[in-house]
């Protein structure tokens, strides 16, 4: 991690209170944080281990950061649930396989994945050398102890309203189509940036499970609180892939930005919107502001990153909160 800087929060530590996925009527209800029944303590030992057999990981016990594997695979990044790896391919590499599906490599060999939120214990990593070879790594993928809160006298929701069944489908579809984009940008090799600097006051992964043990769908991003209109600068080089023209029911003004093989990141509930789509944008130029447009509960910043349809977590992949000045 870089010197400097400290955790805001540890990854087992997940801080809802004001998360823009929380509706207000929502608010007033007092919750109990439990584990999920099937998952090991929020603050394991290192050596603690999953029915899977893979570790639970927090803060303190992250895997390492840099590998290099019997077959000739360089890679750097958490191998954890939520984790993004840049990778160097073996030499004579000329195809590339993550899980199955194909990977491009860059001009010098590298080459990006990363791990769902729901990432099994294990994955698999092959490469097709030129002269017919297929070295094949099988990878550990950490567990991640994720905090869980228990709303047990709450139903998960109301039922949608009319005109969100309508507006809904369409506003989907424009995100859809905009992750169906590919761009040429070299943003993913960089260091990525905070795109605000704040209080962390929702955390990736988090989750609530309702009346009659219904769960919700698990927090997507990182949310940072922020003054509306504060700037929101591009954590990474990109391509701006989606500006949206009027507010979202959900994610209300969005803007999302593509770093280059299949990585982009969304910013959810903008005041306003300084970028338009296919401009080029550099890491850590202004590209918004802050708002609580959309469904929020206050002025805050929600940024989630996917990796073609993995949702991974933005702390992994830019490291600790700096200190506010």
């Amino acid at each position: 991690m870089r010197r400097g800087r400290r955790w805001v929060a540890g990854l087992a530590i997940m801080i809802v209170q004001g998360s823009c996925l929380a509706p207000a009527a929502e608010r007033p209800v007092p919750a109990t944080r439990v584990a999920p029944k099937s998952a090991a303590p929020a603050a394991p030992s290192p050596a603690a281990q999953s029915p899977a057999g893979a570790s639970v990981a927090s803060a303190s016990t992250l895997p390492a950061k840099k590998l290099l594997t019997q077959t000739g695979f360089r890679l750097n990044g958490p191998m954890i649930q939520g984790g993004t790896v840049i990778g160097s391919a073996p030499a004579g590499t000329t195809f590339l396989s993550f899980n199955g599906a194909s990977l491009p490599l860059a001009a010098d060999g590298r080459f990006l994945f990363a791990f769902d939120r729901d990432a099994g214990p294990t994955a698999t990593l092959s490469a097709t050398l030129e002269d017919g070879r297929v070295l094949t790594e099988t990878l550990s993928v950490a567990r991640r102890a994720w905090n869980i809160e228990r709303l047990d006298s709450l139903p998960r929701f109301a039922q949608p309203s009319e005109e969100f069944n309508r507006l809904r489908p369409a506003e989907l579809e424009q995100i859809n189509a905009a992750r169906r984009i590919s761009v040429t940008s070299a943003g993913w090799q960089q260091p990525f940036l905070w795109p605000a600097v704040g209080r962390l006051s929702g955390m990736f992964g988090s989750q609530r499970i309702y009346k009659n043990g219904e769960a919700g769908s698990y927090h997507s991003g990182t949310d940072i609180a922020r003054p509306s209109g504060a700037t929101v600068m591009a954590p990474a080089d990109g391509v701006v892939i989606l500006a949206a023209d009027h507010p979202f029911t959900l994610e209300g003004n969005l803007l999302m930005i593509d770093h280059g093989m299949g990585l982009n990141s969304a910013f959810l509930h903008l005041s306003r919107i300084d970028v338009r789509v296919g401009e080029t944008v550099k890491r850590g130029q202004p590209i918004g502001a802050v708002g609580m447009s959309g469904r929020a509960t206050g002025p805050h910043l929600h940024w989630s990153v996917k990796w073609r349809d993995s949702r991974i977590d933005p702390l992994l992949l830019a490291g600790p909160m700096p200190v506010a000045p």
